[in-house]
């Protein structure tokens, strides 16, 4: 526990006045239907939806799990997430326009869009729940152990209070605010979060234990976690931090924020834009900053809790009164922070109830959006007033606070939820890509890969023939059990699909005119309606995916040379990082060229 001076608590209480405020001034304007409520009249610029993006997933539980990554696997243990930028940058190029496009009011109303009659109503109604309720629910009890964890270390507070405290304010402003209260609290939100974070890092790097950057690469316990690349001669560690997610993990499995052809909380702030460019423009800022800039902070102080805490049980020695069943290496982020000064320590305090609000209010006006616009409106009242559909997604939005909060008590460690959400969503991605430009998917497609991959990421996790396939002695390494269950719901959702009936004519004709994704997946529909005097092809606008892969591309090289350029300057190893920096700028150059070429002309 730590002592909070008077300026400590100024900053803090500060803090959660501006909020609050936010909350309450917005609130009349926000509740007058339930677009304002949920999309805040879709008028939103690029700029401010990138922010909001970033400060929604600088959750309380991220910088938690990149400590107990690095500390148990090294820096290069991050490829479990990194990887996930080839999705984040498709959905840039190639799916932000059609999102915006479509006009929808959350992505899961897309279904009845894109599928037609009883399997679409019913997919509609069934992934509102599934993953606005449970699914969020789980994201959000990972948010609020953090937030446990770092109320218990820092201020001896004990987990109902902490839930208390900071999951009160929270619910009040996104409760009252909806949306529009909910991004413009990310703007201040988004400056707090990422001074508290460097400045940490910053002043605990060089605390006289650690020594300094150069005395930390340097440590005994840090030398063999700095590799930004796993370790080439071991196989197991090879595949599993950096061949499956490079080559599978990215395009086959669902996951909040970084969903294969975009979705959830990004699809809504994309249909909340302005227009496809301000789409595009806001989820390629949420890259780049989310990627390139962000990791650096965490893993410096998760770095320098190795020469601190080198292991469990000095944290566990240091905080006695925290449970048995909360202890675990990400605690050692917040053991860290115990050690800040006053002033700063009010600063990073407020930056990790900052960092708690943003993600958790996303979560809360996100889910309660599927619960009203997809579950209620559709499924239980049809003609509700615009009032009641308001009034509906306030309550919604404070019973999904204290399911996730209930949750929350039962975790131990954030990494427990990436690896069931990882796995509960495997072999679903390639769907959520090719479902915008292959005309034979259908509703059935969606519905056999959805149930599959729950059904056998079960039988693999909790069953004895998972511990026979992939136990200690199993038949198979550990590391097969993610393609295993890709591989299994590919193949049967592909069957199910030929087995079954395409979508109408008329459905396919309607998604293809309103979105006009293009290429040669709609040819047979497009020749259909040529025959039929149906124009269904808007022909000043040419197809821009090749385009689109090839900005996709120029964005990795560019991401990806500023993230490792920003790490190897920290090492202090220059060669690297001036090659990087000179790859970066050059990408960066070629990427202005493509991304001209697939900019929409807005009349």
């Amino acid at each position: 526990m730590v002592d909070l001076s008077t300026f400590d608590y100024i900053l803090i209480i500060t803090f959660f006045a501006i909020t609050l405020f936010i909350g309450v001034y917005v609130s009349k304007k926000s509740g007058k239907n339930s677009t304002e409520y949920f999309l805040s009249g879709r008028n939103m610029p690029w700029w401010l939806l990138g922010l909001s993006m970033v400060a929604t997933t600088f959750s309380t539980d991220t910088p938690n799990f990149v400590t107990d990554i690095v500390r148990k696997d090294g820096v290069s243990a991050n490829w479990m997430w990194w990887a996930f930028l080839i999705t984040g940058l498709l959905t840039v190029f190639i799916y932000a326009k059609l999102w915006r496009k479509s006009n929808v009011s959350t992505d899961i109303e897309f279904y009845e869009l894109r599928y037609g009659g009883a399997p679409a109503k019913f997919l509609r109604g069934f992934r509102a729940l599934y993953l606005g309720l449970l699914f969020n629910i789980f994201a959000m009890a990972g948010v609020t152990l953090a937030a446990i964890k770092i109320g218990s270390i820092m201020l001896g507070l004990q987990p109902w209070e902490t839930i208390l405290y900071a999951g009160t304010v929270t619910v009040i402003f996104s409760a009252l605010g909806g949306f529009k209260g909910v991004v413009y609290t990310d703007f201040v939100l988004f400056f707090v979060a990422m001074g508290g974070a460097i400045g940490a890092a910053y002043y605990l790097v060089n605390l006289p234990e650690v020594g300094g950057i150069d005395a930390l690469m340097a440590n005994e316990n840090v030398v063999d976690k700095l590799s930004i690349l796993p370790d080439f001669g071991n196989t197991e560690a090879l595949i599993t931090l950096l061949v499956i997610p490079l080559a599978v993990q990215w395009w086959s499995s669902w996951f909040p924020g970084s969903e294969p052809g975009g979705g959830g909380y990004i699809a809504q702030r994309m249909l909340a834009a302005k227009d496809e460019n301000h789409a595009m423009g806001a989820t390629f800022f949420f890259n780049i900053m989310h990627y390139a800039l962000r990791p650096w902070p965490w893993i410096l102080v998760a770095l320098a809790s190795l020469v601190v805490f080198p292991d469990i049980a000095s944290i566990q020695e240091a905080f006695p009164l925290v449970s048995e069943d909360k202890l675990g290496h990400d605690l050692a982020y917040s053991a860290m922070l115990t050690k800040l000064p006053s002033g700063l320590l009010g600063l990073v305090l407020a930056s990790l109830i900052a960092a708690y609000m943003s993600t958790i209010s996303t979560h809360l006006n996100w889910g309660s959006s599927y619960i009203v616009n997809d579950f209620y409106k559709q499924q239980v009242k049809k003609d509700a007033s615009e009032k009641e559909l308001v009034m509906v997604g306030r309550i919604s939005t404070v019973v999904l606070m204290v399911l996730s909060a209930i949750f929350a008590l039962y975790l131990q460690n954030a990494k427990q939820l990436f690896d069931i959400i990882i796995m509960f969503g495997a072999g679903t991605g390639l769907i959520f890509i090719l479902r915008w430009f292959w005309w034979r998917i259908n509703s059935w497609s969606e519905i056999s890969a959805m149930v599959v991959s729950g059904v056998v990421s079960l039988i693999i996790t909790f069953t004895s023939l998972g511990e026979t396939l992939f136990g200690e002695e199993g038949l198979m390494a550990s590391w097969a059990k993610f393609p295993m269950i890709v591989l299994i719901t590919t193949i049967v959702w592909i069957v199910v699909t030929f087995s079954t009936k395409p979508e109408s004519k008329s459905v396919l004709q309607n998604f293809y005119k309103r979105t006009q994704p293009g290429g040669p997946g709609w040819a047979k529909v497009i020749e259909e309606a040529k025959t039929e005097n149906i124009g269904i092809v808007d022909e000043g606008e040419g197809w821009s995916v090749p385009s689109g892969i090839i900005a996709m591309l120029l964005g990795c090289v560019l991401i990806y040379s500023c993230m490792f350029a920003t790490g190897y300057w920290i090492y202090g190893e220059t060669t690297l990082a001036l090659s990087l920096t000179t790859s970066a700028i050059i990408s960066g150059y070629l990427l202005i060229k493509v991304w001209k070429k697939i900019r929409t002309k807005i009349l």
